[in-house]
């Protein structure tokens, strides 16, 4: 992580503001400056001390993870982000062996909901920030220099069991992936970045601190109490109006969020008013970068008709999060992009997408069915790809989710989803059916949506759009602010697939 490292002994005394938080009225409650949260970090590594080794962190998107961030960094220890949104026995399974567990207000309040005894192994010190009480260091961040070869970071990953596995991050590969990601993108891109998802997710440290330092920027985070995107179904509402408040010039967002923009942008142009400056107050429209599940093509034209560009890429933890992305002046509608430049791609004769890079993961914490497996080099992802002759890249399902009903057809889950995606009321899809006579859907929707009207839509989207084979025959709805939400799908809105079925088999009703 050189060029992070770089950025830091550029940057660190600086009085350049470096988070900021929204105060929901228009403006911002805090700045925090380059100095201030730097000297925060310094005082932070004396607390923890440099013998501590796997390090938790409790966090809500908040200054406080931005400082446990820099301190772990500083302290070459291992950092476990763990999502507020886990269940009891999730936080468990990753923070075994942490040996101490650094948590904000709100971690501190969902550590005492699951209870400490439950969730933290024995002897592991909680240590609360508190960013007021740090702020007054008066010692200069200490950059670390030397080795990159310490396991820098442990993710969570979704696997077949109730327990995360976690995935291993070396500090020499996500400084690689850092440096190619700079690379791809436009200069100065990060200089104002809007946070809407958890910082548990790499991708959201890479591209909203990272990124960020790299340009010299200033990360801005939502209002306090605010749900992040993907951790509440009515999340993405909320989240719209602080993009004019926070007037960014970029933001990673979910497929939800860029159907939330699509929504408002036609009710702008439907009022006769400018674009941009309805939705950003600015000029012209920020980068957005999209992942985590696909939008359909139709969306993105339509978008790209609005001055609305959305960058849809591909990653997974295992490559240190992003594999491919599609950039200014190299973007493909329908694919997730070409290679990042540190990356190789190839098809296994299957059609599986096969990865290398300096930026692959050092393992697993625990293996499970689910497990990527690297063999000669190669990250076996698991999902089924195109490449075309330029090197961009399409996914068209993943290998373990291809349903096979019981009339022997075969049907790729993810493309079906996307195209219900399109609907306006539509948040969130999970299309299942594995030896069934007829595809069954879970469709998330607007809790303003009428149950009868969406059904019957829904209905007949499917006969118009979709083959017989395709179309989902027997739909089940959930209302977008049903706390059962959370357990079904991924922040970036991919569905946990096992827990949807075992869902609709306890929840048989319409």
């Amino acid at each position: 992580m050189r060029a992070v490292e770089n950025a830091l002994r550029r940057y660190a005394e600086s009085e350049r503001p470096l988070v900021r938080v929204l105060d929901g009225e228009g403006g911002f409650a805090a700045t925090y400056g380059y100095r201030e949260i730097t000297r925060a970090a310094r005082e932070l590594t004396g607390t923890v001390g440099a013998g501590a080794v796997r390090v938790g962190v409790l966090c809500d998107n908040t200054p406080e993870f931005v400082v446990a961030d820099l301190a772990l960094l500083a302290l070459r220890a291992t950092e476990v982000p763990v999502p507020l949104a886990f269940s009891r026995e999730q936080a468990a399974g990753l923070l075994e062996e942490t040996e101490v567990c650094l948590v904000d207000a709100q971690g501190a309040a969902r550590l005492a909901e699951w209870g400490r005894d439950t969730v933290l192994p024995a002897g592991c010190r909680v240590v609360e920030i508190r960013l007021d009480d740090l702020k007054g260091g008066t010692e200069p961040y200490a950059v670390p220099t030397g080795d990159e070869e310490w396991i820098c970071k442990i993710i969570h990953t979704s696997g077949t069991t109730s327990r995360p596995k976690g995935v291993r991050i070396r500090a020499h590969g996500i400084g690689a992936l850092i440096d190619s990601l700079h690379e791809a993108m436009p200069a100065g891109a990060f200089t104002s970045y809007l946070s809407f998802v958890p910082f548990s997710l790499l991708i959201e440290q890479v591209t909203g601190l990272y990124l960020v330092l790299l340009d010299g920027g200033c990360l801005t985070l939502l209002p306090p109490g605010s749900p992040l995107v993907g951790t509440s179904g009515g999340a993405v509402e909320a989240a719209l109006p602080q993009l004019a408040a926070a007037r960014p010039t970029a933001v990673v967002a979910t497929p939800a969020l860029a159907g939330a923009l699509l929504d408002a942008a036609r009710e702008a142009a439907e009022a006769g008013r400018e674009i941009a400056p309805a939705l950003f107050r600015t000029e012209k429209a920020p980068l957005v970068c999209c992942g985590g599940a696909p939008v359909h093509p139709e969306t993105l034209r339509e978008l790209d008709a609005f001055g609305i560009e959305v960058y849809e890429g591909y990653g997974l933890s295992e490559n240190s999060s992003v594999v491919s992305w599609n950039t200014p002046g190299a973007r493909r509608i329908g694919t997730v992009g070409r290679p990042l430049p540190h990356v190789r791609v190839r098809l296994s004769e299957e059609g599986e997408l096969l990865v290398t890079s300096s930026s692959l993961f050092d393992g697993y914490t625990r293996e499970d069915p689910s497990s990527c497996d690297v063999v000669d080099g190669w990250l076996h992802t698991g999902d089924l790809a195109r490449v075309d002759e330029d090197g961009y890249i399409t996914i068209t399902g993943r290998k373990k989710n291809v349903i096979i009903t019981s009339a022997g057809r075969n049907v790729a889950p993810e493309w079906v989803e996307a195209q219900y995606a399109r609907l306006p009321f539509v948040r969130a899809t999970a299309v299942v059916g594995n030896d069934l006579p007829a595809l069954h859907g879970l469709f998330v929707v607007d809790p303003a949506a009428d149950r009868a009207e969406a059904e019957r839509a829904l209905a007949a989207f499917g006969a118009e759009h979709l083959s017989e084979v395709e179309r989902v025959e027997v739909i089940h709805l959930m209302s977008a602010d049903d706390e059962d939400y959370r357990r079904l799908f991924t922040v970036t809105g991919r569905p946990m697939r096992q827990a949807v079925v075992d869902h609709l088999r306890t929840n048989p009703t319409r």
